[in-house]
């Protein structure tokens, strides 16, 4: 092994990979279908970012990519509940039925009780633009913005949850 200022460059190597990956990659998959994710199985692992608290559950629902079904009550694939992480990443794995187009749409139920309402949060495969008109009017948001492609392995999802901030729906600001 080489040394360098007495480490090992393994050791720097691995602090460099800590440093550089993507936020909330380094978090293990959650849910109930986690190892699937965490072999490489065909599923989607989706990397919810902008949780407005550590509260509450999220629910992930996997859609065909029909846009007559996208969103429709009961024409989901597959629907993974999880209580949202008290910590660290939130990387919830969907398994696929098979390779194909899917879409994926994600809740932040903040208080737990089941409901939509308005401190709750939401957010879609491809991060489609959604303003606050939109949720009003029920307008669901493009399927081509939302699809994605899954093959035999996991295909990381990253998706934005954005909430109602005064007269808009988006993602939270943070000042920190």
């Amino acid at each position: 092994m080489l040394n360098f200022a007495g480490k090992s460059v393994a050791v720097a190597v691995s602090a460099a990979f800590t440093v550089f990956m993507p936020l909330g990659a380094e978090a293990a998959a959650i849910g109930p279908h986690a190892a699937l994710c965490d072999n490489g199985g065909s599923a989607v692992l989706v990397q919810v970012e902008g949780l407005k608290s550590r509260t509450g559950k999220l629910r992930v629902q996997l859609y065909t990519n029909n846009s007559r079904t996208f969103l429709e009550k009961g024409e989901w694939l597959e629907r993974v509940d999880v209580p949202v992480p008290s910590s660290g990443g939130a990387n919830v794995c969907v398994p696929v039925p098979k390779p194909g187009s899917y879409a994926i749409s994600v809740r932040h139920d903040v208080n737990g009780n089941g409901k939509s309402d308005r401190k709750d949060g939401g957010g879609f495969s491809g991060n489609p633009d959604v303003s606050l008109g939109d949720l009003i009017s029920k307008k669901k948001p493009s399927m081509s913005k939302a699809e994605f492609s899954v093959g035999n392995e996991t295909r990381p999802i990253r998706v934005v949850l954005n909430y109602v901030q005064g007269l808009s729906f988006e993602p939270l600001k943070r000042n920190r």
